[in-house]
């Protein structure tokens, strides 16, 4: 029995091929890495090949001197690799016309993430945004939050309340159970519909995997994991229970978190002097006995996942996921260091748990049939909670305000080859939400409690209906051609409470559709160099956020609903090229740019023509989500490796983008989303069980004139320049991750993130960035 493993991490490999010419003989590792080649022993040499490695060639004699172990190597100078997101099926990377990031489980294991949101921030190709320390708010080319698409396991999660301000639904996915991430730039809406315009991050949760014999396959892992910066406290386990027909995992992860400590060299604007407390029932105003501490900002996060697989026999595949995720109580920092008349305005201002349950059942079947040679069916169920929960300063009422939303989802997905160079995937999905909303005032000094004005239209209901076909065709070698197209027809009903507001309408329906489509050419021009170019339409339709939304969304205004709203859409094109010299230089870089019309924005309005009202006691601007503008945004995504001598590597990517969007004068202003230019370098050491990483995280500044309009209203999260205005300054770390695998069995990971101890804000963020952190992580391996 053969077993082949990772160079560094001692992981055993499955799917690795194990192939002979004479006689032609073909073998494929399992979980644990291991694979029966007693066939192979009068064979001359058996060549081994797995994606993202470097292939290998024995003959058996050689084999056995190695006691049956091989260890491979990474190959990261290759433009092969296989991705899932571009069409829901597993295709080679270098036929897809899109730019595809790929984040594998082995470099969650060395950078240590703390969350999903830092899993995606650490690949260096996407920005997060974080208002709070229990949150991360991706941005990609220019867009986030409701124009950005999650999905788990092929299950979107953006439900009818995602919102165009900053969203922390991401954070609910649980990086240890996660094997593989997949980000999907420029529009998505041909496979994955509304939501997908900038992008889709896709994750893939580890997977059951069944025994290759008769007898049972038990193996798992055990992970403790403590940082400095926030005394995070991490334990986590997942074990899978193999059988020859069935096979189960489950995952289960607790982390705390106390309140985060800034760096100790940096601006003054940044620290916090003070915070409010409440004694004996009264707020005051409490000295910070640490200023470097952002208090409060620690919160716990618990999450379960579980999956059954079983496969009767060769044609069908059913595997049912269970997932369930809940924060605790979240302060929400940006709010809470705000200030009115010289005093910190807000006594309390937190999130209540978010909570994210997901049932899911995904059924494959192979056949060679007129209609598919695959077929994918998904169902699930999901349900989401969420909570706010904020009280002035000397204020004795708090606002409570809760939402649920019930998500129902069902996808169809067929793949049909029409001889070797002709490839359908077609499917239907049918979507629907539930909007559940409710809003309680408390006395928090006499206990008693009344009802509120609810931030949705309660029962509110949101549902997507589509078909979709993507056709791909392999002209030569050299050229490749994928293009596709959907129809999506969406609904949207909604019933207005004017118990608390004098609405001049009752209720809102939208019953409407939506057409997109995208082209793209592959070409590559040898082995070592190919040229990508893709034209693409995406959409967004209004949801219950857009259309029915009341919320003080900054201080003196206040967004009301808004029944007559339509699609945006947008129409991006693409244009990439890679090239590999020999086996050590990678060069790559893609353009872009994204034309967004009928772009839904916040604008001024009136309520029964009064421009301002009365919210929450305050004296507020009408406003409301309007399709009243349009956006452009262009930039490019660019990166080299380099694999060195003795096992060094070198790596840097590189992202630029620039976009503008229209004010309600016609004039321009810059885009809120578009972060800074932004990028990691990377200097790594492989050898046998060890693996180093001395990297750079770098951001540009974000001048005053290139602040959009309502981050220039938020001077209390930015620093200040020579002319008293709010600006983002540039910022760069040093950072250090290495991993040494001790036994076949145990694994230590060690690091420590901005060594220099930098104080900064990442652009758009309420929360001062981590100090710096010394991160501690313990594996053990069954």
């Amino acid at each position: 029995m053969l077993t082949i493993k990772d160079q560094v991490t001692h992981q055993p490999l499955q799917m690795v091929t194990i192939l002979s010419k004479s006689p032609q003989l073909t073998a494929i590792t399992d979980a644990k890495g291991k694979a029966d080649i007693a066939a192979f022993q009068e064979a001359d040499s058996l060549y081994m090949h797995s994606v993202g490695y470097k292939s290998k060639a024995y003959t058996y004699a050689q084999l056995r001197e190695r006691q049956f172990k091989v260890f491979l190597t990474e190959s990261n100078v290759t433009l092969n690799a296989v991705v899932i997101s571009a069409t829901r099926w597993q295709q080679e990377k270098r036929e897809v016309p899109n730019r595809v990031l790929t984040i594998s489980s082995k470099e969650v294991m060395l950078q240590n993430p703390q969350t999903a949101a830092d899993l995606l921030g650490q690949s260096g190709e996407v920005y997060i945004q974080k208002s709070q320390l229990g949150g991360g708010s991706p941005m990609i080319r220019g867009f986030a939050t409701n124009k950005v698409l999650l999905t788990v396991d092929g299950v979107r999660m953006n439900n009818a309340i995602f919102r165009s301000g900053n969203l922390q639904n991401v954070i609910s996915i649980d990086p240890f159970a996660v094997e593989r991430t997949e980000v999907l730039f420029g529009p998505g809406s041909v496979i994955y519909g509304s939501d997908a315009i900038a992008g889709v991050m896709s994750f893939y949760t580890i997977e059951p995997k069944l025994s290759s014999g008769e007898k049972a396959q038990i193996n798992g892992n055990a992970v403790a994991r403590w940082s400095s910066a926030n005394a995070e406290k991490t334990g986590h386990f997942d074990l899978n229970i193999g059988l020859e027909k069935w096979a189960f995992v489950t995952s289960a992860t607790y982390t705390d978190f106390d309140d985060l400590r800034m760096g100790a060299n940096g601006l003054e604007e940044y620290l916090r002097p003070a915070y409010v407390e409440s004694i004996n029932g009264q707020d005051e105003i409490v000295p910070n006995a640490d200023p470097l501490v952002q208090v409060p900002t620690g919160y716990s996060q618990f999450n379960l996942m579980q999956k059954i697989r079983f496969k009767p026999h060769g044609n069908w595949d059913f595997n049912y996921g269970f997932h369930y995720s809940t924060t605790f109580n979240t302060p929400r920092y940006d709010r809470l260091i705000r200030q009115r008349s010289e005093n910190l305005r807000s006594a309390e201002w937190y999130y209540g748990p978010q909570v994210w349950l997901m049932n899911n059942l995904r059924a494959t079947h192979t056949s060679e049939s007129k209609a598919f040679d695959k077929l994918s069916i998904n169902l699930a169920q999901q349900f989401f909670k969420e909570s706010r929960h904020d009280r002035d300063f000397d204020d004795a009422i708090r606002f409570n305000r809760t939402e649920k939303v019930n998500a129902l989802s069902a996808t169809l997905d067929f793949e049909k080859s029409l001889g070797e160079k002709h490839l359908l995937f077609y499917g239907a999905e049918a979507i629907y939400n539930k909007v559940h909303s409710t809003g309680e005032d408390e006395d928090v000094r006499s206990g008693s409690v009344v009802p509120g004005p609810a931030r949705y239209p309660d029962g509110a209901d949101w549902s997507s209906y589509a078909a979709f076909l993507t056709y791909q065709h392999k002209a030569s070698e050299k050229l490749s051609v994928q293009t596709g197209v959907r129809y999506n027809h969406f609904l949207l009903n909604a019933a207005f409470d004017d118990t608390f507001y004098p609405f001049p309408f009752t209720s809102a329906a939208i019953n409407a559709g939506a057409l997109t489509g995208s082209a793209g050419v592959v070409y590559s021009a040898s082995p070592t160099l190919q040229f990508s170019t893709n034209l693409s339409t995406g959409f967004r339709s209004p949801n219950v956020d857009d259309v029915g939304k009341v919320f003080d969304s900054s201080p003196g205004s206040v967004v009301i609903p808004n029944p007559d709203l339509k699609s945006e859409y947008a129409y991006n094109v693409d244009f990439g090229i890679a090239k590999t010299y020999g086996d050590f230089l990678k060069l790559d870089a893609t353009a872009f740019y994204t034309y967004l019309d009928d772009a839904l924005v916040r604008r001024d309005f009136t309520l029964n023509g009064q421009g301002s009202i009365l919210y929450d006691g305050e004296l507020s601007q009408v406003q409301a989500i309007q399709n009243a503008a349009h956006a452009n945004v262009w930039g490019i995504q660019a990166g080299a490796e380099v694999k060195l001598p003795v096992g060094l590597g070198l790596s840097s990517r590189f992202n630029y983008q620039k976009g503008e969007e229209e004010l309600e004068d016609g004039s321009t202003a810059p885009l809120r989303h578009a972060s800074p230019f932004f990028g990691a370098t990377h200097l790594t050491y492989t050898r046998n069980r060890f693996k180093a990483d001395v990297y750079a995280v770098y951001n540009g500044e974000v001048s005053n004139a290139a602040l959009a309009p309502e981050e220039q209203e938020k001077a209390y999260m930015y620093a200040t320049d020579e002319n008293g205005k709010p600006y983002s300054p540039s910022w760069i770390t040093l950072n250090f991750k290495a991993l040494y695998k001790l036994t076949d069995y145990l694994m230590l990971s060690v690091g420590v993130e901005n060594i220099t101890d930098q104080r900064y804000r990442p652009y758009s963020s309420g929360i001062v960035a981590p100090g710096r952190n010394f991160i501690v992580a313990l594996r053990a391996t069954l």
